[in-house]
């Protein structure tokens, strides 16, 4: 079965379908925002933009999870976030930006980083996480389930993504998660917490740092 969603679809308005599965995992996201479990990944106080004209990912899986961290004053704080899971993600002209605000003398410092654009091979990753708070893309799904236990994405229990990061990650294996054999998403714009991969190989990767407020979108 093929799936198609096109345009503006925006993390928000999936949070009808990936609530349930978040609010399985409120409680351990207020625990760690007053520290009563440790976290093995503590999100920086900072979001991150990333934009791609394209990502065709094979082994796809998204399900809903708690980041915990830091706000930039150094308090505790946690995010809902939508991991979305590819066991491999080829990606063109890929842009990732943050925005540092309030630096004394300088103001907001913008660091942007770029690759796999004209003239260069796409980004290639493996065994990829990105937690994404915000995203917009036209998107379709090959063979997509929708309504899976998260944690029986993975290949050892016969599902069709990586399966969950695991290592201290606060997400709830029974609660919601959709999974499909292949994922294409073009134009693509999302915010995110962290991004975690077992490989990440950037072509043609150019960064630069500039004050000012400068992002990929």
């Amino acid at each position: 079965m093929q799936s198609q969603v096109r345009g503006g679809t925006r993390w928000k308005r999936f949070a009808v379908v990936m609530v349930p599965s978040v609010a399985a995992t409120a409680a351990i996201g207020v625990a760690l925002a007053q520290g009563a479990l440790a976290a093995s990944f503590s999100v920086s106080g900072q979001s991150f933009k990333v934009s791609a004209d394209s990502l065709n990912g094979k082994g796809f899986s998204q399900y809903g999870a708690i980041d915990a961290g830091y706000t930039l004053d150094g308090k505790k704080t946690a995010h809902p976030v939508a991991v979305s899971a590819f066991k491999s993600a080829s990606i063109t002209n890929m842009c990732q930006s943050v925005v540092t605000p309030n630096i004394p003398l300088l103001g907001s410092v913008s660091l942007i980083l770029r690759a796999g654009g004209a003239g260069h091979d796409a980004v290639q990753a493996e065994n990829l996480y990105i937690d994404v708070e915000d995203l917009e893309a036209n998107a379709t799904f090959h063979n997509i389930d929708i309504g899976v236990a998260a944690g029986d994405t993975g290949v050892e229990k016969g599902g069709k993504g990586p399966g969950m990061k695991g290592g201290g990650e606060q997400a709830n294996p029974y609660g919601f998660a959709q999974q499909a054999e292949s994922a294409e998403l073009t134009d693509v714009k999302q915010t995110a917490w962290a991004t975690t991969a077992g490989t990440f190989k950037l072509s043609g990767l150019k960064m630069s740092v500039s004050t000012g407020t400068k992002e990929c979108y």
